[in-house]
């Protein structure tokens, strides 16, 4: 049986007990306490790093293993409780679903040659911060959704590498083998020029030859020593800044561009949970909006009949038609005066009333000539 609430929609109301637990999870000091434990669970794993102190207070590690388990399944519990008779709802956020994910994997009796994996799992425990911390979850939500867009950023990043790969080869091989002897070494040499790790030490190379710069120990490497200054120049200069400066900057548009979508769409999300934690619903805030639209109208008829009764003209003048005709003075015919009329905002009615005031008082200050 559905209850309705006192604004006769259609609403449900939570149950006390669903209340209860929703009140908590929504609570600030429990969403500190889950972050506390989790931040607890890191230092845990950390510690045991260090062989030899974990060894002699394995006890006291084992006692806080125990307490931090606890309270993530607490937690799991906590939150399903809060979805009412309707629990499966809680694997409706993937976040929720990675949390179950880890504490379920937690609870696996794994052990001996498996430790590593025990281990595993509870480092990646920590990465239950993000479910925490609303913020991490916009910035790791926009990584994900902008990973499609970076798929083709990536595929013409690709084109450029292997373009200039074989550029590479074909201009600097048999100066300067070590860098671009055949072409993975060549795409190799330019992902680390790339990253601006000493690209200007390959620049020199090719620029002054393998005999003057960068073969101090491998001379005999240096078979057929080429100087290209102007050529060596354009070619790495192009590259990085087509490379480094443009294409790499394609990765930052795409993610802060992802990350506008999922903050609007957070922003949407919390809205929701606020109308659903007064007990309200889209409809309701729609009927809100309805009833001060109406208000307005009412407001416009108001201000429409004022207007007309001092200046004498018909209330129709100020609410319908697309002129408003006025009889001049001198020689009987009409001026339209054109205006714009709308039900939604009532400036734009009492700007075309006030027009015709004004027009009315021109009439009267300036008589017609004889």
């Amino acid at each position: 049986m559905i209850h309705y609430n006192n604004a006769g929609n259609s609403a449900p109301i939570m149950p006390i007990w669903q209340s209860h637990f929703a009140h908590i999870v929504n609570a600030n000091w429990f969403n500190t306490l889950i972050i506390a434990f989790i931040i607890m669970a890191g230092v845990t794993v950390g510690i045991e790093t260090y062989a030899e102190f974990a060894s002699q207070n394995q006890e006291i590690l084992d006692g806080l293993e125990r307490v931090i388990l606890s309270v993530f399944v607490l937690e799991i519990i906590i939150k399903m409780a809060a979805e009412g008779v309707r629990p499966w709802r809680y694997f409706t956020n993937p976040w929720n679903i990675f949390d179950f994910i880890i504490v379920s994997a937690s609870l696996l009796p794994i052990g001996g040659q498996y430790l590593a994996v025990l281990r595993l799992i509870r480092i990646l425990r920590v990465f239950k911060l993000i479910t925490a911390i609303p913020k991490l979850q916009i910035i790791v939500g926009a990584l994900l959704r902008s990973i499609p867009s970076m798929g083709y950023i990536s595929l013409l990043l690709l084109l450029l590498f292997y373009i200039y790969a074989v550029l590479a080869v074909f201009i600097f091989g048999t100066n300067d083998p070590v860098h671009f002897g055949n072409l993975q070494l060549a795409m190799l040499s330019l992902f680390r020029a790339v990253t601006l790790e000493d690209w200007t030490d390959l620049m020199y190379i090719n620029m002054y030859g393998c005999d003057q710069y960068g073969y101090g120990d491998m001379m005999e490497l240096c078979t057929q020593p080429t100087a290209l200054p102007i050529g060596g120049a354009l070619f790495f200069i192009s590259f990085i800044m087509t490379g480094a400066l443009i294409t790499l900057n394609f990765f930052i548009g795409v993610v802060l561009s992802s990350m506008d979508e999922v903050r609007a769409e957070a922003v949407a999300e919390e809205e929701l949970a606020r109308w659903a934690k007064a007990g309200k619903t889209p409809h309701d805030e729609l009927l809100k909006l309805n009833n001060k639209l109406n208000e307005m109208q009412q407001a416009i008829q108001l201000i429409a009949t004022s207007l007309q009764q001092k200046d004498h003209l018909p209330v129709n003048d100020y609410q319908n038609g697309s002129t408003i005709k006025q009889a001049d003075a001198t020689d009987g015919t009409h001026e339209n005066l054109p205006h714009k009329h709308t039900n939604e905002h009532g400036l734009e009615v009492v700007e075309r009333a006030e027009a015709s005031h004004r027009y009315r008082h021109q009439e009267k200050d300036f008589p017609t000539a004889p």
